[in-house]
C-alpha cells in the first residue's frame, strides 16, 4: 500500500525550475491566449520534459540540443509542421528570455528548420461533395445544419464557431451578422448567408443568450463534440473520406477560388495573416489544372495537323 502511494506521488512530480526559468516561461505564455497559449504550453511542456530526460536545464540548452530535439521528433513522425512549430515556439521563448535580460544569448537563434511543402495536403472537398454534406446536414438538426454552413459557407475555425455566443448575431447595414473572436484575439464581424442565418434561427429556437450550440446536456459545444457532428453528416452524405471540421474550411477556401473571389478576399475572410497561406490552397487547387503536360500536347498534336 505504502509502495504504490509512493510511485503515485513520484509520477506527479512537475519539472524543477530555477527562479528566472519559471519567470521566463509564466512571462512569455501571459503573452497569449485562447488556442494559441494552449499550443505554446504544450509545445514547451514537451520541450521541457525532454531536457529533463536529458538532465538539462532550460537555460543550460545549446542549440545542438534543439537540434537533437527536433530530429528526435521526426523520428517519431511528427509532421515537418508540427515540428516547426515547436521549434518556432522554443525560439520565442528564448527570444523572450534575453529580450527580459534573463539569458545572455538565445541557444535557438540559428537553429534549423524543416522546409515546409507550400502544398496543402488536407482532405480535399469538390464542389458536389460539398454540396452533398451541406444538404445531408440540412437534413438533420438545425444545430447541426448550423455548424456546418458556418464552417463550410464561412471557412470558420472550429474554435471560432464553437465560441460564438447568442449575443453577438446582429443586423448590420442589411446584412445577418455574427461577431467572432478569430486567432490571435482579433474580434471581427462576418455576413451569414441566408441559409446559415435561417440554420442558427432555428438551432437557438428561443434562446436569447450563451452558446449558440450547446451539447445535450446544456453545455457549450467543444471542438471533440464538433468533429464528431462533422463525421455524423458526412456518413449521412454517403462521403467515404475522413472529414474534419478542418476539411470543410479547407473545402470553403477552395470553393471561393474556383468561384473567381480574389486572393486577397479570401485571405481577408479565412482570416489568413500571410497571403501565402492562402495561396497554398490556390497551388494544390490549380497544379493539376494548369500542368504544362496538357498545353505541351495541345501544341504537338496541332503541329502534327
Amino acid at each position: 500500500m505504502t509502495a504504490t502511494t509512493t510511485s503515485t506521488a513520484l509520477a506527479t512530480v512537475q519539472p524543477v525550475f530555477t527562479e528566472s526559468e519559471r519567470l521566463a516561461l509564466a512571462g512569455f505564455l501571459a503573452g497569449y491566449r485562447g488556442l494559441t497559449r494552449e499550443a505554446y504550453t504544450l509545445d514547451l511542456r514537451q520541450f521541457t520534459a525532454w531536457c529533463r530526460t536529458r538532465s538539462l536545464s532550460l537555460f543550460s540548452v545549446r542549440r545542438a540540443d534543439i537540434e537533437t530535439f527536433a530530429r528526435d521528433l521526426e523520428a517519431k513522425g511528427r509532421a515537418r509542421a508540427t515540428v516547426t512549430r515547436r521549434l518556432c515556439t522554443i525560439a520565442g521563448f528564448y527570444k523572450y528570455a534575453v529580450e527580459e535580460e534573463l539569458l545572455e544569448h538565445s541557444p535557438a537563434a540559428y537553429v534549423r528548420r524543416p522546409r515546409l511543402d507550400y502544398e496543402s495536403h488536407a482532405t480535399a472537398l469538390d464542389r458536389n461533395e460539398l454540396g452533398a454534406i451541406l444538404v445531408a446536414a440540412g437534413l438533420g438538426p438545425p444545430a447541426e445544419h448550423a455548424l456546418i454552413s458556418l464552417l463550410a459557407l464561412n471557412g470558420l475555425r472550429v474554435s471560432e464557431a464553437t465560441g460564438a455566443d447568442i449575443e453577438q448575431l446582429g443586423p448590420e447595414r442589411g446584412h445577418r451578422t455574427l461577431v467572432i473572436t478569430r486567432k490571435g484575439g482579433k474580434v471581427v464581424t462576418i455576413p451569414l448567408a441566408p441559409r446559415t442565418a435561417r440554420a442558427i434561427d432555428l438551432a437557438i429556437d428561443e434562446r436569447t443568450e450563451g452558446p449558440l450550440f450547446l451539447t445535450a446536456d446544456g453545455r457549450r459545444l467543444d471542438r471533440h463534440g464538433a468533429a464528431r457532428i462533422v463525421r455524423r453528416v458526412t456518413r449521412r452524405a454517403r462521403i467515404a473520406k475522413q472529414v474534419s471540421p478542418h476539411t470543410l474550411r479547407h473545402a470553403f477556401i477552395t470553393a471561393a477560388l474556383d468561384a473567381g473571389v480574389p486572393l486577397r478576399d479570401v485571405q481577408e475572410a479565412a482570416s489568413h495573416a500571410d497571403p501565402r497561406t492562402t495561396m497554398r490552397y490556390d497551388r494544390a487547387r490549380t497544379s493539376l489544372d494548369r500542368h504544362a503536360t496538357y498545353i505541351v500536347a495541345a501544341f504537338i498534336a496541332g503541329a502534327a495537323r
